[in-house]
């Protein structure tokens, strides 16, 4: 784990008092005694335990503030965080996956950082667009990211190599033959034993596969965050595309979902799978030889809907809070803890000025880095994602099934425009 590299702390504290918007003297805080901050976050793994320690480098690099963390899964953070701040007993800071801060955005639940994200001392103007665009509703930011990578294709070389495969496709065309050729069906029963793509149809990873393909297509599943437009043709035609893949080449099978995926690939009985950085854990632990590749491009763009992790500052947090709490997201994007926090939790860096070099050490944080310019956030600032990305989920796993294409399409376009209205 690379070192370092401690602030001062006088430049700490003034920094954080610029942020504050506020001159308190330096022997009121000796006083009064630090200010104590709650952290919730859902990070369980190795990611958690670099960011507990990023976390306690910050309190001893200054006397201003104390965080102390409480790590919870994701879904307990969803389940109690509103309950828990209407008693004034929930957290002062709260990391979650990004596409839940809009819904509590919408309820009043976290501060307005548009002030933060305008001060130089805040270390955010080289975050890359993207990441923060996942934590902006209606044009005011209320979080900022610790995590933005976009699903990529995570493949199997002893399979490539032994069908004579020597690169992986970069067009749409490319992949289904590349899978068409990987797709074994030894005894001719028409049920393959190896499939040369696990593409499920429902249920997907962070329900962003589908939307990357509608991407790749030249299509929308939404105009802003007031808009339903996924009744398109190019949309009709991604879709009509990936389903004669499915049924008629046989690359994957009908009615997978993303836990069966998972399974096709962890097993060998699938050469190519879309997912996230914590599919390099699922390949290790099976001893696969993998590659990760950028999803090929489709007749538009090469594009892929990205998955994130935010963190904001609850309105339960008072001014003396809001200012250690940005005092600490702006060390958080120090370029050096940055870097750090990118190696050792597997998420692509999340400023944009860090170079390729400096994540060389880890293979996957280097392979996601470079995929990194092909993510788009998924539904930024819409409100009620969870009810769109289940409208699309509907609409997949039915044309996959044989549903006509035109008309779930516009069941779609009322469901999801209900939902976002």
């Amino acid at each position: 784990m690379m070192r370092r590299q401690i602030m001062a702390v006088a430049a700490v504290s003034a920094t954080a008092l610029a942020l504050a918007g506020c001159a308190a003297p330096a022997d009121d805080a000796a006083e009064d005694g630090p200010t104590t901050l709650t952290f919730w976050h859902g990070y369980t793994e190795a990611d958690g335990d670099v960011l507990d320690q990023i976390v306690d480098d910050f309190n001893k690099s200054q006397d201003d503030y104390v965080i102390k963390t409480e790590t919870k899964t994701w879904a307990v953070i969803d389940d109690t965080l509103l309950p828990a701040l209407s008693s004034d007993e929930g957290p002062d800071i709260v990391a979650m996956p990004a596409e839940r801060m809009p819904v509590y955005a919408d309820r009043g639940a976290f501060v307005d950082l548009s002030d933060f994200y305008a001060s130089k001392d805040s270390n955010t103007s080289e975050l890359v667009d993207q990441s923060v665009d996942m934590v902006t509703v209606d044009g005011t930011p209320y979080g900022v990211p610790t995590g933005f990578v976009p699903l990529s294709v995570f493949y199997n070389k002893a399979l490539f190599t032994a069908a004579g495969i020597d690169r992986f496709p970069t067009t749409w065309d490319e992949w289904v033959d590349a899978a068409k050729t990987l797709t074994v069906d030894e005894d001719g029963d028409g049920t393959p034993e190896q499939y040369g793509l696990a593409l499920p149809d429902h249920a997907t990873v962070a329900n962003g596969l589908w939307p990357s393909l509608l991407l790749s297509g030249g299509g929308s599943i939404v105009d802003g965050a007031t808009d339903a437009v996924i009744d398109s043709s190019e949309n009709a035609d991604s879709i009509a595309y990936w389903v004669d893949a499915i049924t008629n080449d046989k690359i994957s099978p009908t009615g997978l979902d993303g836990i069966g995926a998972d399974e096709l690939f962890s097993s060998g009985k699938a050469a190519m799978h879309v997912g996230g950085p914590w599919m390099s854990f699922i390949a290790a632990d099976n001893d696969i030889d993998y590659g990760i590749a950028a999803i090929p491009a489709g007749p538009e763009q090469q594009a892929a809907s990205a998955i994130g992790v935010s963190m904001g500052i609850t309105e339960q947090a008072d001014d003396a809070q809001v200012a250690g709490a940005e005092a600490f997201f702006s060390y958080f994007f120090q370029e050096d803890i940055a870097t750090e926090w990118s190696l050792a939790s597997g998420w692509p860096p999340l400023r944009s000025d860090i170079p390729p070099a400096s994540v060389e050490s880890n293979p996957v944080v280097a392979s996601l880095t470079e995929i990194a310019p092909t993510g788009r956030a998924l539904l930024p600032g819409v409100v009620n994602s969870v009810d769109v990305l289940a409208a699309i989920d509907t609409l997949t796993q039915k044309a996959v099934a044989g549903g006509d294409i035109d008309e779930l399409l516009a069941a779609a376009q009322s469901e999801i425009q209900q939902a976002i209205k």
